[in-house]
């Protein structure tokens, strides 16, 4: 059985930074991409960041670009999302998410590309 769990969010004031983990049980980590999504409040899940399998490629969503920084630990069967600078814009519940997939490199941008999600973990940023 295939769990994904969320943690490290919380209350940050702008400027400030989180860090979120993204633990994986269940599944062969090293096969897997993964990627994080967000959902604020009355908007759609949207694509923030994901890391191939081997963990050379990344990708992100331009909002974050610069600040924001995905990686993997597959010793650990655990991704993370380094967030800096943060805005208020960027308080939404964070989700991870996993598939398995055959190419080293690939990233996977969208939701649809995905099987497995976790719970979520909710973030706040202050003004």
């Amino acid at each position: 059985q295939v769990q994904l769990v969320e943690s490290g969010g919380g209350l940050v004031q702008a400027g400030g930074s989180l860090t979120l983990s993204c633990a994986a049980s269940g599944l062969g980590f090293i096969n897997y991409a993964i990627g994080w999504f967000r959902r604020a409040p009355g908007k759609e899940r949207q694509f923030v960041a994901a890391v191939s399998r081997s963990g050379d490629m990344t990708g992100y969503q331009d909002s974050v670009k610069g600040r924001f920084t995905i990686a993997r630990d597959n010793a650990k069967n655990t991704v993370y999302l380094q967030m800096n600078t943060l805005k208020p814009e960027d308080k939404a519940l964070y989700y991870c998410a996993a598939d398995n997939e055959l190419r080293r490199s690939a990233v996977r941008t969208t939701s649809a590309q995905y099987t497995y999600w976790g719970q979520g973990i909710q973030v706040t940023v202050s003004s």
